[in-house]
């Protein structure tokens, strides 16, 4: 399996994001794994590292539900990001609300980027199918 340069984890939930670490520690995906609490210091770290020429990273693990700044509006942000480059963006979330879903497949429809749905808790088996390059 070739190794994904840098994988990003935007989640408040230090559980979840302890477990998707250790997860995708166990399968060598990665050496570079960032992670954010929240979906505004996501996008400020994103955009740092475009300046920086250092590029984004190849896969993003996405909560909805957080605080200063949710998924949603992360995904907003991002979309207007001037990358040619397709990034697989995971939505991870606990919710169950319909109208999660019928976002879901909104911006999927706004952007060229790969969008998944997943439900909380990611299985090991979901992390080899959702961490491939887009």
């Amino acid at each position: 399996m070739k190794k994904i340069r840098a994988i990003s984890i935007i989640d408040d939930d230090p559980i979840t994001v302890f477990g998707i670490k250790k997860m995708l520690s166990s399968i060598e995906v990665s050496d570079h794994i960032v992670t954010y609490p929240n979906g505004k210091e996501a996008i400020d770290g994103i955009r740092l590292s475009l300046e920086n020429g250092s590029g984004v990273p190849e896969v993003i693990f996405l909560d909805i539900n957080m605080p200063i700044m949710d998924g949603w509006q992360f995904l907003e942000e991002f979309i207007t990001l001037p990358l040619k480059e397709r990034i697989r963006i995971n939505i991870v979330t606990s919710s169950i609300d319909p109208a999660d879903k019928q976002n879901w497949e909104r911006y999927k429809e706004k952007t060229h980027h790969l969008l998944d749905y997943k439900n909380k808790p990611i299985r090991r088996s979901d992390i080899l199918e959702i961490t491939r390059v887009a």
